[in-house]
């Protein structure tokens, strides 16, 4: 799934290509994607123009002349922009036919991706927006220490939550517990202030440099123009079972939390 850098990746690039560009007509071949009424999707998308495209966590939003369209990716949302004559594949399942000539295309091999529309003046007030919390970059150290300590659940499972902390998925939780040195499993009840404080400022850092990189090349997402994510040249246990820790050289093991699949080094995490 893509996480935050990947997402801000896809939205550097957007923004590149189609920001100025009137949308003139959307085409819908799998309507369920889309959170509002489809006849009223099309109708008011269509002479809109894209002014900026902005991100929230995980969500992209582009921000019209009258509205604003909120894109969750999922699993393996991703877009592609082509001339309109380009022929669409299987799972092209929406396409923005833009001024420029060209089509911004969603495709999405699971289905997972949804799109809403709301009122460019009441849009951060509505789902899934307002259920969306602070950034790692952003978030107030000190709630978030009683947050945590309130809570008898796996640390990487409070990480998960977008409620509590938004833009960490399971790559960039792995990353960040690992150079917090805190295994995953530990219950957030048992852990000190100090603690949580080095976990925010890690995630911090890895979400920076992640960014800064492109994101992390996976099989759900490859950035739109070819480059990619280079920060999974950076990843110290993510998928890197049975390879030793790049500090004290254990064999990385793989274990689940939550039903995720989970890397560590079980000496260093603890």
């Amino acid at each position: 799934m893509p996480e935050l850098p990947e997402v801000e990746t896809v939205r550097r690039t957007l923004e590149k290509l189609i920001v100025g560009q009137k949308i003139m007509d959307v085409r819908m071949r799998y309507p369920k994607i889309v959170q509002t009424d489809v006849e009223t999707f099309q109708k008011t998308l269509k002479g809109q123009v894209i002014h900026t495209i902005e991100r929230q966590g995980k969500h992209l939003i582009l921000l019209l002349d009258h509205d604003a369209l909120i894109i969750h990716l999922r699993m393996e949302g991703r877009f592609f922009y082509h001339p309109s004559h380009h022929p669409l594949t299987k799972h092209d399942h929406l396409v923005f036919e833009l001024s420029s000539g060209y089509n911004l295309i969603y495709h999405d091999t699971r289905k997972f991706g949804t799109m809403h529309l709301y009122d460019l003046k009441d849009y951060k007030n509505q789902p899934p927006l307002v259920h969306v919390g602070p950034e790692p970059k952003d978030i107030e150290v000190s709630q978030f220490i009683s947050h945590v300590q309130k809570r008898k659940t796996e640390i990487k499972a409070i990480l998960l939550d977008q409620h509590a902390i938004s833009g960490l998925g399971n790559i960039y939780v792995d990353e960040t517990l690992f150079r917090a040195r805190i295994h995953p499993t530990r219950l957030g009840s048992s852990l000190s202030d100090q603690e949580i404080k080095t976990i925010v400022f890690q995630a911090q850092d890895v979400l920076e440099e992640a960014t800064l990189q492109g994101g992390t090349t996976i099989r759900t997402f490859e950035p739109m123009d070819g480059v990619h994510g280079r920060f999974q040249q950076e990843l110290a246990v993510h998928t890197h079972v049975g390879k030793p820790c790049p500090i004290c050289h254990t064999p990385i093991i793989k274990i689940k939390v939550k039903g995720r699949g989970t890397y560590v080094c079980p000496t260093c995490q603890h």
